[in-house]
């Protein structure tokens, strides 16, 4: 029966109705529960408690970790342990108490490293630059967005490439370093041009735009608000207005 659970729950996922998937996945953790075989308990508890983070529910998403957590201890599977402990700190972060984040992240962080997992490490050190911006801590925001790349680089994960020198050459925007941004988000939308991810190279764009906004450099920034406002056309992105908006005040300051 908890096949048949797990299975439902997928397809329910897989068409975006939350509400049942939580119920057959619920359904799943009773039976496994029941059955006494803490490996499938683990891996239902840990689906329930990642659809309970999409639904918001985070009180019910931690309790469903903190059980994962003790199972893979018990087992000694340091690789899904520090997976959990990132989902943890994820919690706390979306939370609003990202000060409770840090600890996991951090304990995580070693176990990745003794690991070497590289994929992961770059996960995480991106999570760790974004909580440590959030704070305005520029300084090492800006060195953990930098250890990220180093490990994006080593697997070759171009999509975290690109997410990452965003996040940095925002990062440098939010602190007035014009030039650091300039030199990441040229290197984000290169990597998105890249992966042929359109929607996301308009985002870093917008933020290219305000880089030479904040320069009077008007003639770049319209460059890119024209290629960000063709992008907005094509796929039908709600930034259009906003967008168009913007494009016309720099034409008048310009």
């Amino acid at each position: 029966m908890s096949e048949d659970h797990k299975h439902r729950a997928h397809i329910f996922l897989h068409r975006g109705d939350l509400i049942q998937a939580r119920t057959a996945w619920e359904a799943a953790v009773t039976d496994d529960r029941m059955a006494g075989d803490p490996r499938t308990l683990s891996n239902a508890l840990g689906n329930l408690g990642n659809t309970c983070a999409l639904m918001g529910d985070l009180v019910r998403a931690e309790e469903c970790y903190r059980e994962v957590l003790q199972i893979q201890r018990t087992e000694g599977n340091l690789t899904a342990v520090a997976h959990t402990l990132v989902n943890l700190g994820n919690l706390h972060i979306a939370s609003d108490h990202p000060e409770q984040a840090r600890p996991y992240y951090l304990e995580a962080l070693d176990l990745l490293r003794q690991l070497q997992d590289h994929r992961g490490l770059g996960i995480l050190y991106t999570n760790l630059a974004l909580q440590e911006a959030r704070t305005r801590q520029w300084d090492e925001a800006i060195m953990s967005f930098k250890q990220a790349l180093d490990h994006h680089r080593i697997v070759g994960n171009e999509e975290g490439l690109a997410v990452t020198y965003s996040q940095l050459g925002k990062c440098y925007l939010d602190h007035g370093d014009l030039l650091g941004a300039e030199r990441c988000l040229n290197n984000a939308s290169e990597h998105y041009i890249k992966l042929g991810n359109e929607p996301a190279e308009a985002a870093v764009l917008r933020y290219l735009a305000n880089v030479y906004e904040a320069r009077c450099d008007w003639t770049s920034a319209l460059r890119c608000l024209d290629r960000v406002t063709s992008l907005d056309q094509r796929y039908a992105l709600p930034e259009l207005q906003t967008d168009l908006s913007h494009l016309l005040k720099l034409k008048q300051a310009g």
